[in-house]
Formats: C-alpha cells, sequence, structure tokens
C-alpha cells in the first residue's frame, strides 16, 4: 500500500503569513517520512465538512506548483480539479508545465465537479449534472489528445480546437498520470474504465467494494482490463486518529484491491501530526 498526504486544510497554527514556510517545511516532512504522494484540494473556499467556509484555501495549480518546487521524489495532483474551474486546453497546458518542471511526477485528478455552493459565489459557471459530466468526458479527450503527438484539431459539443499544439510536451509518456475522482456508478466510473489510469474513492459511506464489483462491469463492457486500472482511496483522520485505527481501515481496504491510500485531516491545526498517523500506520502495514 502506497499512502498519499492529501492537505485539504490550511488553517494551521502558523497563521498565514507564516503558511508558506510551514507548508514547505510539511511537505518535505512527509517525503522524509517516506509518504509517496502530495495531493491538494482544487477548492477556493473550505468545505464545511472539514471547517468554516471561511477558512482559509489556497488555489490548487499555483499550490502544486510551490510544493514541486519543495519536493524532490513524490507523485503530485489535485484530488481532484473541478471540471467547471478551466477550459481544457489550459488545464493540459498546466499539468504539463508542473510534469515538466517536477521531471515527470505531476499528474492530473479530475471529477465532474459539485460544489454549486462555491462556484455561484465566485460567479463560476455551474450547468446541469448532464452538461458537467459532458464537459469532463470532453475535458478528459481533449488533454489525452495534448498529450498525444496529434496537433489535429479537436470538434467536441461543448470546445473546439482548432490545433492541439501541447508544447514543451510532458515528460511522463505516454501522458501524466490520469486519476477520475467519485464513485457516480452511471457515469464516473464509467469514465475511469474507458479514459483513466487510477479510480479514487472514499472509505467512508457506503461500502467501497460494491464500487470496484460495478468499475469491473464497465470495464467488461468496454474492453478494458480491470487489473489495469488503480484503485485509490481516501480516509479521514481528527484528533482521535491513532496510526493503528488508520493501519486497520488501510488494511480493509487492501484486503479489497486498493494500493493507494490518501490521508487528510479535519480539526488538527499541526500538520505535523498527520504525517506522523501516517508514517506510523505505514510502519504498521
Amino acid at each position: 500500500m502506497e499512502f498519499g498526504l492529501h492537505i485539504a486544510d490550511f488553517t494551521w497554527r502558523t497563521g498565514p503569513k507564516q503558511l508558506g514556510p510551514a507548508l514547505a517545511a510539511h511537505v518535505r516532512n512527509a517525503e522524509a517520512a517516506g509518504i509517496q504522494r502530495i495531493t491538494v484540494m482544487d477548492h477556493f473556499w473550505q468545505l464545511p465538512g472539514i471547517g468554516p467556509v471561511e477558512h482559509e484555501m489556497l488555489e490548487a495549480y499555483a499550490t502544486l506548483g510551490f510544493i514541486v518546487a519543495h519536493t524532490e521524489k513524490a507523485l503530485l495532483h489535485t484530488l481532484v480539479t473541478g471540471v467547471i474551474y478551466r477550459e481544457p486546453a489550459l488545464l493540459a497546458k498546466q499539468v504539463t508545465t508542473l510534469d515538466v518542471l517536477s521531471g515527470g511526477r505531476v499528474g492530473l485528478g479530475i471529477g465532474a465537479a459539485w460544489n454549486e455552493q462555491e462556484a455561484r459565489g465566485l460567479g463560476f459557471a455551474f450547468p446541469p449534472v448532464a452538461e458537467r459530466f459532458r464537459r469532463l468526458e470532453e475535458t478528459i479527450q481533449i488533454c489525452l489528445q495534448m498529450w498525444s503527438e496529434s496537433e489535429e484539431p479537436y470538434e467536441g459539443a461543448i470546445w473546439q480546437l482548432e490545433r492541439s499544439l501541447n508544447s514543451p510536451q510532458s515528460v511522463t509518456r505516454p501522458h501524466p498520470y490520469l486519476l477520475i475522482g467519485g464513485g457516480g456508478e452511471k457515469k464516473t466510473l464509467r469514465l475511469v474504465a474507458q479514459y483513466a489510469d487510477a479510480c479514487n474513492l472514499s472509505a467512508a459511506g457506503e461500502p467501497p467494494a460494491r464500487k470496484l464489483d460495478v468499475l469491473r462491469g464497465h470495464c467488461d463492457a468496454v474492453g478494458r482490463d480491470y487489473d489495469d486500472i488503480e484503485k485509490t482511496a481516501m480516509i479521514r483522520v481528527d484528533p482521535q486518529s491513532t496510526s493503528e485505527s488508520v493501519a486497520g481501515v488501510v488494511a480493509g481496504l487492501a484486503d479489497m484491491g486498493f494500493t493507494a491510500t490518501y490521508v487528510f485531516s479535519a480539526g488538527i491545526d499541526a500538520p505535523e501530526r498527520v504525517v506522523d498517523l501516517i508514517a506510523g500506520a505505514a510502519a504498521l502495514d
């Protein structure tokens, strides 16, 4: 099992003025502890389930660029980008840029977006769910085309590109790591089966084993080898969590076939505590 540090909360005891040095130290500490992946949310307000919406939240791709400069080995990506926030070609270019500058360590995590309150608050268009999924599929297609050798036009129902030139190309070939987040059984997991390197499912709520069964069915339908898709999960820790409790959850996920677990915190304002929890769980794995 690989462990990922998912940074979903920037309201730390250091305060905003010292957030830069604190984040740099946090990600260096994570790598030194053997954590193989580091991710950030692609939101502009804090999520209600983690803290008040007014709490600190950093823009995802600027933050990833900062983290690139302060790490050497970890795989970095968003978990996950909301498809409504950026034009597809811009998103492909952002991920390519970070992949190049990191030496091939930045991927794309993407989903259909869900936070209507945040979108309307900041003036982002928030189409109905069916259109968001059309946008998601076209965005994935555009990114994959821009990461290929093709410079051909792209003609979609929503977006049209006259020339899909992308130079320099990504260091990671044939394309950067592509993860689709979410457990929607009819659309999200179908897109995972058709396009993605990995899925990401929550370990809370409905048992993820059912979602994996649905994913297997979609793979059969599109002719994809189910074992080619990495299964990743997300778990939450809080001040009451222990390394033993985290290791117990992770062991159950491993039995289901998950190979990577992203850990995020709620209510822990000392980021080093989260790294210690993950490192302790990894030692027990």
